[in-house]
């Protein structure tokens, strides 16, 4: 697995850090234990079909598996029935990876897309387990790539081909709640949606990621970076939107507009977290700053992932 998740980290992308075997093999016991009822041979389906956990007995119809007649109720009613099972079916994940511009935003150990590409790695090898499937869906201003849920290996495989061969940002802001409504199109029903992202930039996800979280667990891991939330006093500085372009300069020097800037970042972030929660989505934070394996770790086993 070292093999697999190992990647040349470069100057511009310094990628997520080191991911040890033992946290690893940590966050599969903490998520193995919160899904224990999703993974494959324990998901519970909504329908009936082969399983090994008894649902009901009803009355042979034409066509059914003779193998699975009923013989003690068959014989106390006199009409034949055959017992049915609760189908057992893999626990499929989706994985929805912000690469926009303001995801190559980093000012500490990394930017936030390289927390988020860790954070993808950790999910994916604990996603895969047991042949559990798990689909990707990549997107940055116009560009997007879509990789099909596929199980075990092959699933971990296609997020490696995905995180490798998506293509740097365009210009345009790149739109989470579009992202959100392919994933729900995509995905069908009862399955678990991770989405990391910054959530910055237009407030379009409330109303799909409600939806999204109607029809799935939704986790949101958001990445922040320490100068996102404070400024550091080093004079003046041209600050720039990375999804927008638009550029403003400010003085730092100044004491009352950092606090300024510290209290208005606390009360939009306050805000994104209140509609995460009003929409019905887990909430995890990470920062560029330090390790983020463990709190990820931290958070999944403080949230859970069933509801």
């Amino acid at each position: 697995m070292s093999a697999l998740l190992a990647r040349r980290p470069t100057r511009e992308a310094p990628g997520p850090g080191p991911m040890p075997e033992a946290v690893l093999r940590a966050l599969d016991i903490t998520v193995g234990r919160r899904v224990s009822s999703l993974l494959a041979g324990d998901f519970r389906s909504h329908g009936l079909g082969t399983g090994t956990e008894f649902a009901q007995v009803r009355e042979y119809v034409p066509g059914d598996d003779v193998r699975r007649i009923d013989w003690n109720v068959t014989a106390r009613t006199l009409v034949p029935h055959v017992r049915e099972y609760v189908a057992e079916r893999v626990l499929t994940t989706w994985l929805v990876l912000d690469a926009s511009a303001s995801m190559q935003f980093g000012t500490a150990d990394r930017r936030k897309y390289d927390v988020a590409e860790g954070v993808a790695l950790a999910a994916g090898h604990v996603a895969t387990r047991h042949g559990n499937a798990l689909g990707v869906y990549v997107f940055g201003g116009e560009a997007e790539r879509v990789m099909r849920p596929a199980q075990g290996r092959a699933g971990l495989l296609a997020l490696l081909l995905a995180l490798r061969m998506q293509p740097p940002p365009e210009g345009a802001a790149a739109s989470l709640g579009r992202a959100l409504g392919r994933v729900d199109r995509l995905a069908g029903r009862g399955r678990l949606v991770m989405v990391v992202s910054d959530f910055r930039g237009p407030r379009d996800w409330e109303r799909p990621l409600l939806q999204l979280c109607g029809r799935h667990d939704v986790i949101a891991v958001e990445v922040r970076d320490p100068r996102e939330q404070e400024l550091p006093d080093v004079g003046e500085l041209w600050l720039v939107d990375p999804e927008t372009g638009r550029r403003l300069r400010v003085d730092t020097g100044s004491r009352r507009l950092r606090e300024r800037f510290a209290a208005a970042a606390a009360a939009e972030r306050a805000q994104v977290a209140g509609a995460i929660a009003r929409c019905g989505a887990r909430h995890i934070v990470l920062s560029t700053a330090g390790d983020w394996l463990r709190p990820l770790a931290m958070g999944l086993a403080e949230k859970g992932l069933v509801r």
